[in-house]
């Protein structure tokens, strides 16, 4: 990146770097490392808003679009296969046009496919500019973390993680406030034309401030197969992912040739990729203790976190009798706490070894989660409140620790290639927890509700009282029978939920042993990987 003391300086050249490697930038300062930091996260936060933006927003999609809501779910499922197709690219995409280029080219062509997005007049257009939009966001995400990382001095690495962490982990829950609200206020469209002006603003701060700490791009082969193999392996699995449980699983051929396609193509991916002088992804990070650890251990809780994200709301707001509006109020405040301390985690994450810093977040999510095990239908607004903030605490102590960790003793020419395998890993669990979570909350729930069945017959006096009791209201017996199911119903997907939230909070927990076996270093944990590029 560049060397920057105050705007009216010339760019001082860069230090030699060694043959292959790019050259050291010192960090920024002043106003250029405030308008960096604006820049690069208001990107990020653009793109983590946008895969989950137009969920909610699927129905009128599909209702203006003329199809169903089964096929207007393509408009998320094709987002997010072409965004994890991309994202392990970008160590060789950064080698091949360098790192400024491509996040700023990112940023601009992620506008114009907002844009062709917010015109397309068929589901058939809107699904390929969607492929676009997410093709080009893949870089977006590891670079603006890379080029933070190197905007900072080392000693200050840690803020610049925490002011990462936070639009990454608030921009999800905001996402479907929004899009709800926009879309039952304005119209669909513009859940992606809002991304218009956010993008240009990027772009420009960031090209007016990083252009001249740009190595600058290098002739580097492409590795075909590896790209062939990586396109089938993570399509297949994405779509398996995003359409199993409308499909029924493995009851559907479809969903088993996908996984056969997945398996297939992802055992030779692994086999070519560790044999190929030039890989398009470079596996061979996995070796590395922190590395591969630091990986699992967020991916895992990440997929753990967002599968609950995904599933509060749906409860809320399908069995609780909450509206889309105050289902995203009882969520929302998950980001106080998080904006308030993570700046403190960001400053100390040098000082105090990562692993106690993410066996706190750890704890606090098994905490709040073990809260929401103890839910019921009678569950007010505070009771629902209080865990939700609680988690914001959690949250703040949960990405910085466990990035730090990962990106623990890798040099500077490495950190655009971890950055992207860490964060296709960390995406991709995110998609699977979704899923997994709500497979296994209509699962629990059917099962419940057949526990729950069982006791209305004629032998139950108070099923039989309450029966009487609604057709003395004026409902028939055929009625009464379907307000009672729907009592049912509630109290079944209630208890399937506390049954999640309960094996999430063991999960959490768990996983602080998986973090106790890396072996950071301190005072050098994340930042002297990214202190300069």
């Amino acid at each position: 990146m560049s060397s920057s003391t105050t705007t009216a300086e010339l760019p001082s050249p860069p230090p030699a770097a060694p043959a292959n490697r790019p050259p050291a930038y010192p960090p920024l300062t002043g106003g250029q490392l405030v308008l960096g930091t604006v820049a690069l996260s208001l990107a990020t936060f653009m793109n983590v808003l946008d895969s989950s933006i137009a969920n909610v927003s699927i129905p009128a999609i599909s209702g203006d679009m003329g199809v169903s809501p089964a096929q207007g779910t393509w408009v998320i499922t094709s987002f997010g296969v072409a965004n994890a197709i991309s994202v392990p690219l970008t160590g060789w995409l950064t080698q091949r046009f360098g790192q400024v280029r491509l996040f700023a080219a990112s940023i601009l062509l992620f506008v114009l496919a907002s844009w062709l997005c917010g015109l397309a007049p068929s589901i058939e257009l809107l699904i390929a500019f969607r492929v676009l939009q997410g093709l080009v966001a893949g870089p977006m995400i590891p670079l603006s973390q890379t080029l933070l990382l190197a905007s900072y001095p080392p000693a200050k690495a840690g803020i610049a993680m925490a002011m990462w962490a936070m639009t990454v982990l608030v921009a999800p829950v905001v996402g479907p406030l929004l899009g709800g609200w926009i879309t039952d206020t304005i119209s669909w469209p513009w859940i992606f034309y809002i991304n218009i002006p956010v993008g240009l603003v990027a772009a420009a701060f960031t090209w007016s401030i990083y252009r001249t700490r740009d190595p600058g791009p290098r002739r580097v082969p492409l590795d075909t197969v590896g790209l062939v193999l990586l396109v089938l392996f993570i399509g297949a699995m994405q779509i398996m992912v995003d359409k199993g449980k409308e499909l029924d699983w493995f009851e559907s051929n479809e969903i088993i040739a996908l996984a056969v396609v997945s398996v297939v193509s992802f055992m030779f991916f692994i086999a070519w990729e560790l044999t190929e002088k030039h890989p398009i992804v470079d596996l061979q990070l996995f070796a590395r203790r922190n590395f591969w650890l630091g990986t699992v251990s967020l991916s895992v809780a990440y997929g753990v976190f967002f599968g609950n994200v995904v599933l509060m709301p749906l409860w809320l707001q399908q069995y609780m009798g909450y509206t889309a509006t105050w289902a995203g109020i009882a969520v929302a405040p998950v980001g106080l706490l998080a904006i308030v301390l993570s700046p403190w985690v960001g400053k100390n994450v040098r000082v105090i070894d990562p692993r106690k810093l993410s066996t706190v977040a750890f704890l606090g999510f098994g905490l709040v989660l073990w809260m929401r095990s103890h839910f019921n239908t009678q569950a007010d607004f505070q009771a629902i409140l209080i865990p939700t903030v609680l988690q914001g605490a959690a949250m703040a102590f949960f990405f910085i620790p466990l990035q730090a960790i990962t990106f623990s003793g890798l040099q500077p020419h490495e950190m655009p290639a971890a950055a992207g395998l860490s964060n296709f890993v960390r995406i991709t669990a995110g998609a699977v927890g979704t899923s997994l979570f709500t497979t296994a909350w209509d699962s629990r729930a059917t099962l419940h509700h057949a526990q729950l069945a069982e006791s209305i017959n004629r032998g139950n006096s108070a099923a039989m009282q309450t029966l009487s009791q609604l057709q003395a209201g004026g409902l028939s017996y055929e009625q009464a029978l379907a307000q009672v199911n729907r009592m049912i119903d509630q109290q079944a997907f209630t208890m399937a939920a506390t049954d999640l939230f309960w094996m999430s909070s063991l999960l959490f927990v768990a996983l602080i042993g998986l973090v106790w076996l890396t072996r950071p270093q301190m005072n050098a944990a994340g930042a002297d990987a990214g202190g300069a590029h």
